[in-house]
């Protein structure tokens, strides 16, 4: 790789990091494993670069696809089944700090793809095309998966469908 071409790369790292490991924390739920997932993405990317023409999207399947691998390597997903989602109210001083916790725990326990398209959707703010093209579905496989995970949403944490949206997600 050139001087020109090497300094352009380090310049989309310098400004996209934190947006993409914010990305993928979403997706793996731990700090850590989101650098491992980032630092993987870029260093894939690194190889193709110049033969890449939107290095935005195309680390941001990447993301997906490596989290997605180690998932199905797994063989399970993390969730931890109870009998009733508790009905304990949050106190008022903390409220908002508990509540994001208490969402990013639920992400953890919908399906790889519903994961994905929520945090796509809601935390990147990528329109539903924008989405299918990152994950390399059709639009309506994007549109199902968002209303099946807001579904989800709603029978785990019921208190929170005043805040979730009618439609499944659609825009």
């Amino acid at each position: 790789m050139d001087a020109q071409t090497e300094e352009q790369f380090r310049s989309f790292v310098e400004g996209r990091s934190l947006a993409l490991l914010r990305t993928a924390y979403a997706l793996c739920g731990d700090r850590h494993a989101a650098e491992d997932l980032v630092q993987g993405a870029l260093a894939k990317l690194y190889r193709r670069w110049q033969k890449v023409e939107d290095p935005e999207g195309y680390v941001r399947r990447i993301l997906y696809n490596d989290q997605v691998s180690k998932w199905r390597r797994r063989g399970i997903l993390r969730e931890d089944p109870v009998d009733a989602v508790p009905d304990a109210p949050l106190p008022d001083r903390v409220a908002s700090v508990d509540a994001r916790l208490d969402v990013w725990e639920l992400l953890q326990q919908l399906a790889p793809r519903q994961r994905a398209v929520l945090v796509l959707r809601y935390y990147e703010d990528l329109s539903e095309r924008e989405i299918a093209a990152v994950l390399g579905c059709s639009l309506g496989t994007v549109r199902s998966q968002a209303s099946r995970a807001i579904a989800r949403l709603r029978v785990l944490a019921p208190e929170l469908n005043a805040t979730l949206p009618v439609d499944g997600g659609h825009a």
